[in-house]
């Protein structure tokens, strides 16, 4: 490993069980933060078709884990915001770690077919997740997701603004 490179700090609270039933908030990045799934017109986010993949990927996930269910939602050019919500109710409780794992495989593979790659990096490695702790702060998550794309402009993550443009590979 390099000399410059920093060891990677876990971004999970510690001694926390995912599993256990909550809302949670999650950010996923592209890979390098390249914009991939559409753009920014008039404050709001028109899909490409892998934008289309992601939006439809992530719509399924509670087919394949009965015990999430989906709250808000915005797919961005480069990274999507999203609250998923465990249930108890189930026997086979998945770990928001494991949704997450799949999601990300799951559209980087339909993608990279649509696009016929194979193993090109879609997603970030880590993602950013945050335990929803009580309704007001549930509300609050709804309302950044649903005014993301009107803040596109001011985002730190917005290429274009910050210099870093950086387009499909």
């Amino acid at each position: 490993m390099p000399s410059h490179t920093h060891p990677r700090r876990p971004l999970r609270l510690k001694g926390y069980d995912y599993s256990q039933a909550g809302a949670y908030f999650v950010t996923i990045c592209t890979h390098q933060r390249i914009s991939r799934f559409g753009e920014i017109i008039d404050t709001e986010m028109r899909l490409n078709p892998d934008g289309l993949v992601v939006n439809a990927a992530w719509h399924e996930l509670p087919r394949h884990y009965p015990n999430t269910s989906l709250d808000a939602f915005v797919v961005m050019p480069n990274h999507i915001h999203a609250i998923i919500v465990l249930a108890d109710e189930t026997s086979k409780r998945y770990p928001l770690p494991e949704i997450v794992r799949a999601f990300k495989a799951f559209s980087a593979r339909r993608i990279n077919e649509r696009s016929q790659v194979r193993g090109a990096p879609l997603w970030q490695r880590g993602y950013y997740e945050h335990v929803v702790r009580d309704e007001n702060a549930l509300m609050r998550i709804r309302q950044y997701i649903a005014d993301n794309p009107a803040r596109w402009s001011d985002d730190p993550d917005n290429p274009v603004v910050h210099g870093r443009v950086r387009g499909p590979v």
